[in-house]
């Protein structure tokens, strides 16, 4: 069934605005709950029992004091008075008295205004029964005296005051019940989010050993925790990597061993050639066996990746310069921008072979070459430039893929096995970053190079 659009809105809009961590939708999934039963709970509190009860004690003491009135008005005699004075004293536990002369204030006090919607419905149920019960002219106050309420109504000749207790007047515990049940929900959903932080706490502790191992680091072992189902993707985790550890272990050190077996013969070719006559039969064999040379050198690095190198502060200018240096001996002009003072934490050896290989290719294919480091808001990028025949867009993907040759302008007669930019994205990436290919202003390829921080 669709779902109408305005709800896909609705629902849209509310995604935006979820947390996007765990602990931050954890929380949520806690606490909005419980505010909502907390203010449910309030209401219906002071809906159905609090303010029921408020108006009872209101009708009450209206109540009261319009027999007190009453009987004032049936005779108005000072010795009268003081008989119903000392009896509302000593049984309803008002204090009245007569105020001659005197009339009532012009206008209520307000609450303050911290206080304000708590004395508003007591005022109106006061005011209520006190309507209902007298035919007579009142104020009352409920706010000036902490322990009672002032009431005054209009007499001959004068002003009745009552001064009630406060709990005559309106229930005088039913903050005490809120402030209660609020303590101890905030007591519980401290502890509950106490207890949520350290499951948490051994998610996120997953994440970072995967993203560092996501990138070439070192990441120790540790010892599961948390839930049952945690602890169960961590351990997936732990023998994942010692798989993919003994995978590349293994491949090393197959390429290895394939390396010295071949060097073995090569050595020896080499030697002959070196013994044989030396024309240009032998200076071409000598050339073939030079880029077998190199051809195995490509398939160990590529296969070795970074090795165990450990990560350190890089300033960059002085790596990119060494670099460049071997592209002007090629005949390259190669121009760097760089801040002397640029720093990268990396791999050197494997940072160094990265940006050697761009640099080398570009020099391969163009007569100018520029690099350019730069910190930017997304962490530091490294841009080599070159004025070649470039890549097509379509390909630049194709580019990255081991031993891929693009037999297109860019590749005629050039020498390599194609692993050059497929050995860069791999340290790269393995530095938790990555390499784009674009179309370069100078005409053609231009090759970001984007590292964390």
């Amino acid at each position: 069934m669709k779902l109408p659009s305005s709800f896909r809105v609705l629902l849209r809009w509310l995604k935006r605005r979820l947390p996007g961590t765990l602990f931050g939708r954890s929380l949520l999934i806690i606490v909005l709950p419980v505010a909502l039963m907390q203010i449910a709970v309030t209401y219906v509190f002071f809906d159905a029992h609090w303010q029921t009860v408020t108006a009872r004690l209101s009708e009450g003491l209206a109540g009261d004091i319009a027999w007190a009135v009453e009987s004032y008005k049936e005779d108005p005699t000072p010795e009268s008075f003081a008989k119903l004075s000392q009896r509302a004293e000593e049984s309803m536990g008002l204090s009245i008295a007569l105020q001659p002369g005197r009339s009532l204030p012009l206008r209520r006090r307000d609450p303050p205004v911290l206080l304000e919607a708590f004395f508003a419905p007591i005022d109106r149920s006061l005011d209520r029964a006190l309507s209902d019960r007298l035919d007579a002219p009142f104020w009352f106050d409920t706010t000036r005296y902490p322990a009672y309420v002032d009431i005054r109504i209009g007499v001959k000749g004068g002003v009745m005051r009552v001064l009630a207790p406060r709990d005559r007047a309106f229930a005088t515990q039913g903050h005490i019940f809120v402030l209660w049940m609020t303590v101890a929900t905030v007591l519980l959903t401290t502890v509950a989010l106490l207890f949520i932080r350290n499951q948490v706490r051994a998610i996120e502790r997953l994440a970072n050993a995967a993203e560092a191992f996501g990138r070439g680091a070192d990441v120790p072992a540790f010892k599961p925790h948390g839930a049952k189902e945690v602890r169960a993707a961590a351990t997936a985790f732990l023998d994942m990597r010692g798989r993919i550890q003994r995978h590349i272990e293994q491949r090393t050190a197959l390429l290895a061993s394939v390396s010295h077996d071949l060097r073995t013969p090569l050595t020896r070719l080499k030697l002959s050639l070196a013994l044989a006559e030396q024309n240009k039969r032998t200076a071409d064999m000598k050339r073939d066996l030079a880029e077998m040379e190199h051809m195995v050198d490509e398939y160990l690095a590529f296969a070795r990746g970074e090795g165990g190198e450990a990560a350190e502060v890089v300033k960059l200018r002085p790596l990119i310069e060494a670099v460049s240096e071997g592209a002007r001996r090629l005949g390259a002009q190669v121009t760097v921008t760089a801040d002397s003072e640029l720093t990268a934490n990396a791999r050197p050896s494997a940072l160094k072979r990265a940006l050697a290989n761009l640099v080398m290719n570009a020099a391969s294919h163009g007569e100018h070459v520029e690099v350019a480091a730069r910190r930017g808001p997304q962490g530091l990028e490294i841009v080599v430039d070159d004025d070649g025949p470039g890549i097509p867009a379509e390909q630049h993907e194709e580019a990255f893929k081991a031993f891929a040759r693009l037999d297109e302008s860019r590749n005629q007669n050039t020498k390599g096995v194609g692993l050059g930019l497929a050995i860069a994205r791999d340290v790269a990436r393995g530095h938790g970053g990555d390499i784009v290919l674009e179309r370069s202003p100078l005409g053609g390829l231009r090759a970001v190079v984007r590292l964390p921080g």
